[in-house]
């Protein structure tokens, strides 16, 4: 009896152990980015063909929206530039922003690798305080950037971006489909198989639910290379931002005429909200 206790205790000690290790791998957005910033591209079948792919259907967005050229763009979670390089490569005068400083030193690398004149800065979008400039004409948050924030941080956030905007300013912002996914609360995503032989790889997600709004999402990348597996993971958390919500805040934020643009009717991969800049 004594026996069977202690294994019953073994076995709820390493319960909790468990759940505190992957707690702890649990990176807050700047470690998670500067951590995945010189894999984020091998998340891609092929990266290249993503920021034209993207910025193709962004930009013909963009005509539609503020019909006029070359824009003045800020974006604001720029990553490692998938969407400010397919902006810069349409013409447009970018200013890239991220609050990690390792995306925004691969960033800079691509930009810099492909010709282009990409002005970038390490800014948390709830300030924006590093971005001078207070004239532009769009402001982009796109790849589900907003919903690493609490309800008073992207509140702050919308502010900051309505402060960097013209009159007749333009923001647009992508998440994922969270009034869809708070339902079906899914616990995997892909794999996904890409490569040829001797330099395949597999992604996929895997989504750790807190509550019924937040998860834990764990980001694998296992690479195959000379006939050895590598896995590489990566943590984060998100909270599921429903287009309701980020609706009302635009709003507060002196942000008008939101409307959504879903995949079918916009060709982007995720949904999209636009929202103008209301004159004062």
């Amino acid at each position: 009896m004594v026996f069977a206790d202690s294994l019953a205790d073994r076995s709820i000690w390493l319960q909790v152990q468990a759940r505190r290790d992957e707690q702890d791998m649990v990176q807050a957005p700047p470690k998670f980015y500067d951590t995945l910033a010189e894999h984020y591209h091998l998340m891609f079948e092929n990266w290249n063909q993503s920021i034209e792919r993207q910025g193709a259907t962004l930009n013909a967005l963009l005509r539609v929206e503020l019909p006029r050229s070359p824009l003045v763009l800020l974006d604001c979670a720029c990553g490692i530039g998938t969407q400010a390089i397919g902006f810069a490569q349409a013409g447009h005068r970018v200013v890239g922003s991220d609050l990690s400083p390792g995306a925004v030193a691969r960033a800079r690398r691509e930009a810099r690798q492909r010709g282009l004149n990409i002005s970038f800065a390490v800014s948390d979008m709830t300030s924006l305080s590093e971005i001078e400039n207070g004239a532009f004409d769009v402001a982009a948050v796109m790849d589900n950037a907003l919903p690493h924030l609490t309800a008073s941080q992207l509140a702050q956030a919308l502010r900051a971006m309505n402060s960097k905007l013209k009159p007749d300013g333009l923001l647009i912002a992508s998440t994922r489909d969270y009034d869809q996914l708070i339902a079906d609360r899914p616990v995997v995503q892909g794999p996904a198989f890409y490569g040829a032989d001797g330099s395949r790889r597999i992604v996929h997600q895997v989504w750790d639910w807190i509550d019924k709004e937040r998860y834990v999402f764990h980001v694998y990348i296992t690479m195959k290379s000379d006939g050895t597996w590598v896995s590489h993971h990566f943590a984060s958390e998100y909270r599921c931002l429903l287009r309701g919500e980020l609706t009302s805040a635009l709003r507060d934020a002196g942000f008008g005429q939101a409307r959504w643009l879903m995949p079918s009717e916009s060709g982007y991969y995720q949904p999209i909200v636009v929202a103008k800049k209301e004159n004062e």
